[in-house]
């Protein structure tokens, strides 16, 4: 099993569609992370790029997120990726709080939230 999370250095992006990197988890039977490595964003902008089809090629069935639109979530969707949104902090830690059970999908798409009173965009 891989678990991705899009990440800026070390901690989830909390924006999908313009993170630096994506950080892939391969996980044993025992539940364990087995092997860790960085997927360079490829250009285009979240669901407008190919990472999904890039993921699902990779073997990831899970992507820990922070916020993402809903155009973005339906596309992993239908590539076979569980989404689980609302996650924050060091990418490891997440991924071993999904793994132990404590990680559930916030159901916010970013569309939610403002920056500061200006209008926010995300990748759909």
């Amino acid at each position: 099993m891989k678990i991705a999370l899009p990440t800026k250095g070390t901690n989830v992006d909390d924006h999908f569609g313009h993170c630096e990197k994506y950080t892939l988890f391969t996980i044993d039977d025992n539940k364990k992370i087995t092997l860790s490595q960085e997927l360079p964003s490829p250009q285009g902008c979240g669901c407008k790029s190919n990472i999904a089809s890039i993921l699902q090629e990779q073997g990831v069935s899970v992507l820990l997120a922070g916020n993402m639109g809903d155009g973005a979530l339906r596309v992993l969707n239908m590539h076979g990726i569980e989404v689980f949104r609302g996650n924050s902090g060091d990418a490891r830690q997440v991924a071993e709080a999904y793994l132990q059970g404590k990680v559930i999908d916030s159901g916010d798409g970013c569309q939610a939230h403002g920056n500061q009173g200006e209008e926010h965009k995300c990748a759909h």
